[in-house]
């Protein structure tokens, strides 16, 4: 069963992305999840029934890219919302770092979602309508072992700000959100202390969910919100008013 709306999550295997698709889903989108994991997209996609399936596509590759938006094309003939959460991370101080690691995260946190965006842009400009939102980090701003990291989400946000600009009279809103300390796989793997200290830096002294991204997410593809676009949203618990560690 096809629905009107269809929405394409990058990065959707896991974490964030994986609320973000079930969040979609549950606003009566037809979920596209977009990962390189297979297994665990495909075991995703079945758990949120027929509105959502799973596409694999390397992002960082032109090619790939084209190819699963030309089987959107062929299968929906439309997308509605783009979402492009997948990234990595690769720290270190830049006097240890290798420099395949910052073309690394460049290439999957920026180039990657260029790649997406300029193939969702062709796509959604002949409808005059559609939704990118981007997932920057409040990262962007600065932390100490994430020059690669960091210079990709500033990317991120530049990016938005630019399309907002070429696709505002298209009808196409493009924004970011840029979360902080997120209860996550990655997160959960971390030393007990360092987490401890990364949580006692937070002004609520907590950490947030993956879904509470999925809920601004859900919020900035309401159609009810009809006047915002370049912005940058920051769900981080306070953490963006103040410096890094």
């Amino acid at each position: 069963m096809k629905y009107l709306k269809i929405a394409l999550v990058t990065g959707a295997a896991n974490g964030i992305g994986k609320a973000i698709a079930r969040r979609l889903t549950t606003e009566n989108y037809t979920t596209i999840l977009v990962d390189i994991d297979r297994e665990n997209g495909e075991k995703m996609a079945a758990t949120l029934g027929e509105r959502a399936l799973f596409m694999e596509c390397n992002i960082c590759d032109e090619k790939s890219v084209e190819a699963l938006f030309a089987r959107i094309k062929n299968e929906y003939s439309r997308i509605d919302v783009l979402v492009n959460n997948a990234g990595i991370i690769r720290d270190n101080m830049i006097w240890r770092m290798p420099a395949e690691e910052f073309d690394s995260v460049i290439d999957i946190n920026l180039k990657g979602t260029w790649l997406m965006c300029k193939q969702a842009a062709i796509m959604m400009r002949p409808l005059n309508s559609g939704r990118i939102i981007n997932i920057s980090s409040r990262a962007w701003l600065g932390n100490r072992g994430q020059s690669n990291y960091a210079a990709s989400k500033a990317g991120v946000i530049g990016l938005t700000r630019v399309l907002a600009l070429e696709l505002g009279a298209n009808g196409i809103f493009v924004n970011a959100i840029a979360p902080g300390l997120i209860d996550t796989p990655l997160t959960q793997k971390l030393p007990a202390d360092v987490r401890e200290k990364l949580i006692d830096a937070q002004p609520t002294k907590t950490m947030g969910k993956p879904e509470d991204i999925a809920q601004a997410v859900a919020f900035l593809c309401d159609e009810r919100t009809q006047f915002i676009t370049g912005q940058t949203l920051y769900v981080d618990g306070g953490k963006s008013i103040g410096a890094g560690l």
